[in-house]
């Protein structure tokens, strides 16, 4: 096999013009594929990794027998949440635990009433890790003294004509199924620029909420905040391991439609990284037929020294190999370098973001990651796909005749 290797090797490199070009086009190809996993894994960090902190972070912690009643909110008082929340905050994966209460109610103005998610938080727990207090452009924040205030989206004071001040009427079902009824002062308004996420939750302080639906104390949710999407798993993992009794689901159980939106986002870049490598690797295919005709002496030579049409073949198919392998090589040094120095000066979209709706969530600049989360399977199809295109070249080469080969000028 050394041999053939050694032969291999010489080979590819006698035609040093073209095997560049085609080593370049492999390696150009594998290098903008990291690029593109790069940056769709920090806008998957930026926009999906807001959505996430906006609908309730990564990872959910209820009482159990939540997920049953799901789709009516139940206020379902978790046993222990301060518990809950060590345990999440003692992972170094975990950004932040807090503490929430979470129902559906109505809100009700001059304009008429709308269906709304009542959400109780910590606010100066919940400041650094969900944007909503970030962005609140008219009035303030909430705060945890606050009684009967509350804080609601640009696209739904828009709706109920109410701005910063005015009150409105909030109505909502305590643990018991009695309505709770409480008019509510306007104290800020958060501006995400996309109106329906902005109707769809109001928030209060979690003592207000405690008190309004009768759970002195208690708290119906714990919403875990990470670093980085894509790692709920190995944290529910820890979690549930200390936490029996309580219902530990990520994103993706409550959100499915946001999940899908990832998953199908890498599936076609999938399919589109195998057309464009295919196109590549139509290069080896036509540099390794030219190289058949070109040295049909010299296929016939080897004939003639006892080298059989399946190792001949196989000499063809090391070629194709070694030049895919080499483009791997170059390719992950230029796709580390182009990532590498994005990561340290990141990307503007700001201009972008009245694009589409889920735009408006990029709300700094998108730094791309090393894109080397599918690098395996990158490289592994640019080599494959070359020693594939290498197979029609190798069979040709393997069935020349030395004589006639010897005598071909």
């Amino acid at each position: 096999m050394q041999l053939y290797l050694r032969l291999a090797w010489r080979n590819i490199w006698r035609h040093r013009r073209r095997t560049i070009i085609i080593v370049l086009a492999m390696s150009l190809t594998l290098a903008l594929m990291m690029f593109y996993d790069g940056l769709m894994y920090g806008f998957t960090d930026v926009i999906y990794g807001n959505a996430v902190k906006v609908l309730g972070g990564n990872i959910q912690v209820h009482a159990e027998g939540y997920r049953a009643q799901a789709n009516s909110t139940p206020l379902l008082p978790l046993a222990d949440a301060q518990a809950v929340i060590k345990t999440a905050e003692a992972n170094p994966l975990t950004l932040a635990a807090t503490q929430r209460i979470n129902t559906g109610g109505l809100v009700t103005s001059r304009e008429g009433a709308f269906a709304v998610r009542i959400t109780g938080v910590e606010p100066e727990s919940e400041l650094k890790v969900n944007i909503i207090g970030q962005y609140v452009k008219a009035g303030r924040n909430l705060t945890s003294s606050d009684g009967d205030n509350i804080l609601i989206g640009k696209g739904l004071a828009d709706a109920m004509n109410v701005q910063v001040g005015d009150r409105i009427t909030l109505v909502g079902r305590s643990q018991h199924e009695q309505m709770r009824q409480r008019t509510m002062t306007v104290v800020g308004i958060f501006d995400l620029g996309m109106a329906d996420i902005e109707k769809q939750t109001v928030y209060l302080s979690l003592g207000e909420a405690q008190s309004l639906f009768n759970l002195g104390g208690q708290s119906t949710e714990v919403a875990v905040f990470m670093t980085q999407i894509g790692q709920e798993a190995a944290v529910i993992k820890s979690m549930k391991s200390s936490l029996p009794g309580y219902e530990i689901e990520s994103f993706e159980a409550n959100y499915p439609d946001m999940a899908s939106a990832i998953n199908t986002k890498g599936g076609v870049m999938n399919i589109f990284s195998i057309i464009i490598i295919a196109i590549a690797g139509v290069g080896i295919l036509n540099l390794l037929l030219m190289a058949v005709y070109e040295r049909t002496r010299e296929i016939g030579m080897l004939g003639a020294m006892g080298f059989k049409p399946r190792q001949i073949s196989l000499l063809f198919i090391l070629e194709g190999t070694m030049i895919g392998l080499v483009g791997v090589a170059v390719g992950i040094v230029i796709g580390l370098v182009i990532n590498g120095a994005l990561m340290k000066v990141g990307l503007d979209f700001a201009s972008f973001s009245t694009v589409t709706s889920y735009m408006a969530l990029i709300k700094d600049r998108v730094y791309p990651t090393w894109g080397i989360e599918k690098l395996l399977m990158r490289a592994s199809m640019v080599a494959i796909i070359s020693a594939l295109a290498a197979v029609i070249p190798a069979i040709e080469a393997g069935r020349r005749e030395p004589a006639e080969a010897l005598h071909f000028v």
